[in-house]
């Protein structure tokens, strides 16, 4: 099923939070009679177009000045329609984390995929295989980091004569997967060129997983990262590792340390595409990402601004200084870092400055006061949140407003995930 066969299935009790007057309409049906924020129940995630549209526009000028190319992580979203827009700004091609995540891909008319995980499933792999036999214009790569996952590969794929790419998954001690010192690399890549159904596409890794924050020491062990990438990237090249004629690929780069990509990479690989992986720019985020992400602070002036809201209500409030919101684990991210309370609607008087959500339940969020702030039972309060690869999963439906900031923000269009 394509998105617009999807967005075509009625609303219904399935979407959390549309209004039970919705049910029954198409999405085109209840978008006509232009919906605002308030006539949705709570809690209900938001998605801000006028943030979404600002920070695609930032990524891609940055990328087109500095020569890299775009594979943003298609996992953050797994939006179908939100991909489209990162097409239609000329992103170069598609991240993903799993060969299932490809396959949703590939039923919406991606071409060109970048699985950046070890695949070594006989029925993924047999997939794959089958996708590319098909389809000449079709390109899935994904990664390796030992010889034995190249064997599993080329046993499952039983000599198939494919166009499989495969890249070198470069990691560091104590990491999560990836190649852990240079000569075994050689080793892996010297395995992929010599197997029947795979071709060596390059280099891959994530720098993100070496670092935190953006002190010097973080910064140096990412550019360190990199160079060491590169220097790789060299060896193969003049081992004659690459299939002829082919352009390797140097990929690196979330949503922490892009900037380093783009300085460091395309200088010491002048020979191969360098495509960076971020994923968040598109959602952004009132979280982790706000604080480290380069955009606004290493480049230029503009910041990436945050898309993606949950709108609460003040459910109880069972002793001073605490309130008790519906919104919960099920509804909003927590793992790095709680929501945010940003504003309540409709009250000018109720000022949130200093008060702090504590903690979550399935259901249920708990909101510790500041002295001087007060909330009654009714109230909606939006929330600013945090990772947005924890937030969309948990809708199915997301209703997408015209500006996030207007008093009661008009809902424009609805996004389906495919989680």
């Amino acid at each position: 099923m394509d998105a617009s066969a999807r967005a075509a299935l009625p609303l219904s009790v399935r979407d959390k939070s549309f209004p039970p007057a919705s049910h029954g309409l198409s999405v085109e049906q209840f978008l006509s009679a232009s919906p605002h924020r308030s006539d949705f129940a709570t809690p209900l995630l938001t998605l801000d177009r006028a943030a979404m549209a600002h920070n695609v526009a930032l990524m891609t000028e940055w990328a087109s000045a500095v020569g890299v190319r775009l594979a943003p992580h298609g996992k953050t979203t797994m939006a179908p329609v939100l991909w489209q827009e990162l097409f239609d700004a000329g992103v170069w091609a598609l991240t993903l984390a799993t060969a299932w995540q490809a396959q949703v891909a590939r039923a919406h008319g991606v071409r060109r995929i970048l699985i950046a995980n070890e695949v070594v499933d006989p029925v993924a792999l047999r997939w794959i295989a089958a996708e590319l036999a098909e389809h000449e214009d079709v390109d899935i790569l994904c990664w390796a980091d030992g010889v034995d996952v190249v064997r599993a590969m080329t046993a499952a794929l039983g000599g198939a004569d494919g166009r499989l790419r495969v890249l070198v998954d470069v990691g560091r001690p104590g990491g999560r997967t990836g190649v852990r010192n240079q000569g075994t690399a050689r080793e892996i890549a010297e395995a992929i060129a010599a197997s029947s159904s795979l071709e060596l596409g390059g280099v891959g890794g994530y720098e993100g997983a070496i670092a935190h924050g953006r002190g010097a020491a973080s910064l140096d062990a990412v550019d360190a990262y990199l160079r060491d990438m590169a220097a790789l990237h060299r060896e193969f090249t003049d081992a004659g590792l690459y299939p002829a004629g082919a352009r390797g690929i140097v990929t690196a780069g979330g949503s922490a340390y892009f900037d380093r990509v783009g300085a460091v990479l395309p200088g010491l690989c002048p020979d191969a595409d360098v495509v960076v992986r971020a994923g968040a720019f598109h959602i952004h985020d009132n979280g982790y990402y706000e604080r480290v992400s380069p955009m606004g602070r290493v480049i230029g002036d503009a910041e990436f601004r945050s898309a993606m809201h949950v709108w609460a209500r003040v459910v109880s409030r069972p002793e001073p200084g605490l309130a008790i919101l519906d919104c919960g684990k099920r509804d909003a991210s927590f793992d790095e870092g709680m929501p945010v309370a940003q504003r309540v609607d409709g009250r000018a008087d109720a000022v949130l400055e200093g008060s702090e959500v504590v903690k979550m339940n399935d259901q249920h969020a708990f909101l510790r006061l500041a002295d001087g702030a007060s909330l009654d039972v009714g109230d909606v309060v939006r929330l600013g949140l945090s990772h947005p690869c924890t937030v969309l999963d948990k809708w199915r439906r997301v209703p997408v407003v015209a500006d996030a900031d207007a008093v009661d923000p008009e809902v424009v269009d609805v996004v389906d995930t495919w989680f």
